[in-house]
């Protein structure tokens, strides 16, 4: 057999190398980016699975809204600094979901309408907030992010959600799974299930608002959703819904830093728009998709025929 003729230099001329790898390996800054993203979809994606496991995949979205008065806050009185916006964030985030709950029990209406009308309130007036002190392009930084203006105190913050809401989901995974298919068995049985659900939204804000320096408040629920929602398709069992969620969660925050590298688009609504893509993807062709099943049907159609037209 012919030996292999490797040059590590003809790798570096290839175009793929050009197109896929090089903007990371030259950059800081798309290194520190990448880490970021694939550190969100570690933390957020499995989160995401189990809001949808519990129906509520719009809860995710009101409170990635509601943090940003905090956030705007935060602004107002220390500028750009990440620790007083993230403060900021966790506080406002916990107080909306609180209120909610407080106006649920007190009143006739329930949890999701009274956040719907709390989001509201909230996303207006941060908005408000953050447009009578910053710049246009300190806004556009708050609500939409930039992932490729990630620091390293950002990727620190985001690595420590991360790695805290893996081990809280892997130390409560049981409880998290009895409270999410049948809270009032766990209630009978006297096990903590308001904890659980207290914890377990604690570190959904806390997802929130790590990912906003990366996504922005209005984009940073984008990872911890649309992959979540797409991975009912791919699996039934929640350990395949959760890692084909981290996986394609992954595959969107790197397709969507190359695609605003290359593009000059912005980042974070890129990452999302590509795990868009995924989900309509998944929509056409995973195994739970349109395609599977319009083929399964056809066949056992065909197969119904054959059989009635033999008999």
């Amino acid at each position: 057999m012919a030996p292999i003729d490797f040059n590590l230099l003809d790798l570096l001329d290839n175009p793929l190398y050009d197109l896929l790898i090089a903007p990371f390996q030259e950059f800081a800054f798309m290194r520190r980016a990448l880490v970021s993203s694939w550190a969100l979809a570690l933390g957020a994606a499995p989160l995401g699975v189990l809001l949808t496991l519990r129906r509520m995949s719009l809860f995710g979205e009101a409170l990635s809204h509601a943090v940003l008065p905090g956030v705007a806050i935060g602004f107002m009185f220390f500028g750009l600094s990440l620790t007083a916006m993230t403060v900021g964030g966790v506080l406002a985030g916990l107080a909306v979901a609180a209120v909610a709950g407080l106006i649920s029990r007190a009143t006739v209406l329930k949890e999701d309408a009274s956040l719907a009308a709390l989001y509201l309130v909230a996303l207006a007036l941060g908005v408000l907030l953050v447009s009578q002190r910053a710049s246009q392009l300190d806004l556009l930084h708050i609500l939409f992010g930039s992932a490729l203006g990630v620091d390293a105190n950002g990727l620190l913050l985001v690595a420590a959600v991360a790695t805290l809401s893996l081990a809280g989901v892997a130390l409560a995974y049981r409880a998290l799974l009895l409270e999410s298919f049948d809270p009032s068995f766990m209630a009978a049985s006297g096990r903590h299930g308001g904890l659980v659900q207290q914890g377990f939204l604690v570190l959904v804000v806390l997802n929130l608002v790590a990912g906003f320096q990366t996504m922005g408040t209005l984009m940073s629920v984008g990872l911890m959703t649309l992959p979540a929602v797409a991975s009912r398709l791919w699996s039934d069992t929640l350990p395949g819904q959760i890692t084909a969620a981290v996986v394609q969660a992954a595959l969107a925050g790197y397709a969507g830093l190359l695609l605003s590298y290359h593009l000059g688009t912005a980042s974070g609504p890129t990452i999302i728009v590509c795990a868009g893509v995924l989900y309509a993807a998944a929509l056409l062709v995973a195994p739970r998709g349109w395609w599977p099943r319009w083929r399964a049907a056809r066949q056992h159609d065909h197969e119904h025929a054959r059989g009635h037209s033999q008999a």
